[in-house]
């Protein structure tokens, strides 16, 4: 597991650097004699960005390949990895840059084209298992947490509570597989009115129903010894694991660290009530919102 938010992100940006240090270096350039065939005035920008201390973009990368005259398919190579590497920590405040409906429709074709889908919570109900309410209630919170400039705020909570009830149609496509793995305080936290609560619970019961929607939720007794809560995370399709944290959102394609993630997930969902024992779980937190509270 990344041992910081954005960790992984930093350790590709550092292997990048490494190559490009390593290109360099087998030609022979010393990184005096390159920053001045870049036109340069600091050597030290050379020894930053092969550290990974500094943004590596396409320009830089570009460079480095015209200096020391790599093959065209090598180029492309290291292209396509600084695309990579640049797309795997991404801000809240660039995420949001377009508003809260752009931000979720650039999520709708990876949801379009996977077959399997994996979503571990131990915090909230994932999006895509949302009530309608829940999600305009928890993007309210979104725009105001990280701050999202706006100048119509109702319309672009709208927008966006549209765009992700339209997504959840998705849920119905027969060639695709859906597991929701949930901590059972989530059923229990109540971050909304006691209501909206319900309803949220009550629509956890009916995608239980659905035959391509599979429900798990880790019991608080569980026997849990040697594996821990950890952060929530998605997995598609075995290839791509996207967290969201506080402050950004981080996404894992190298093949070593997907694999440490499907391997915590199975850890996880071995140790979760699925079925009838899953569905008696949502009705005991729903027997805890007393008639009274309905209005709270």
């Amino acid at each position: 597991m990344p041992s910081s938010p954005s960790s992984s992100a930093q350790a590709a940006r550092e292997l990048l650097g490494a190559k490009l240090r390593a290109l360099r270096e087998s030609h022979g350039i010393s990184g005096r004699a390159f920053a001045e065939r870049a036109g340069w005035k600091a050597p030290s920008s050379v020894t930053m960005i092969e550290k990974g201390q500094r943004t590596i973009t396409a320009r830089h990368v570009e460079l480095w390949c015209s200096i020391c005259q790599v093959p065209e398919q090598q180029r492309r190579r290291l292209l396509a990895e600084q695309a990579q590497v640049a797309g795997m920590w991404v801000p809240y405040a660039q995420l949001n840059r377009g508003g809260l409906e752009a931000a979720q429709k650039s999520v709708r074709r990876l949801y379009e084209e996977l077959t399997v889908a994996r979503s571990y919570q131990p915090k909230v109900i994932p999006g895509m298992g949302q009530t309608e309410a829940y999600t305009r209630a928890a993007l309210t919170g979104v725009l105001v947490e990280q701050q999202v400039d706006s100048a119509e705020p109702e319309e672009e909570i709208e927008a966006a509570v549209a765009e992700r009830m339209d997504r959840q149609r998705l849920l119905a496509r027969p060639d695709a597989r859906w597991f929701f793995l949930l901590e059972e305080p989530v059923l229990w936290f109540r971050p909304y009115s006691a209501r909206l609560h319900r309803e949220q619970l009550l629509h956890l019961l009916e995608l239980r129903r659905r035959p391509n929607v599979f429900v798990g939720i880790i019991p608080v007794g569980a026997d849990r010894r040697g594996v821990h809560p950890e952060e929530a995370f998605d997995i598609t399709d075995d290839r791509l694991v996207t967290v969201e944290l506080v402050s950004g959102y981080l996404s894992v394609t190298q093949p070593e660290e997907v694999a440490l993630y499907m391997a915590t997930w199975e850890r996880l969902w071995a140790l979760a009530a699925t079925g009838t024992a899953a569905t008696a779980l949502i009705r005991s937190a729903l027997d805890r919102l007393k008639e009274g509270q309905a209005g709270v």
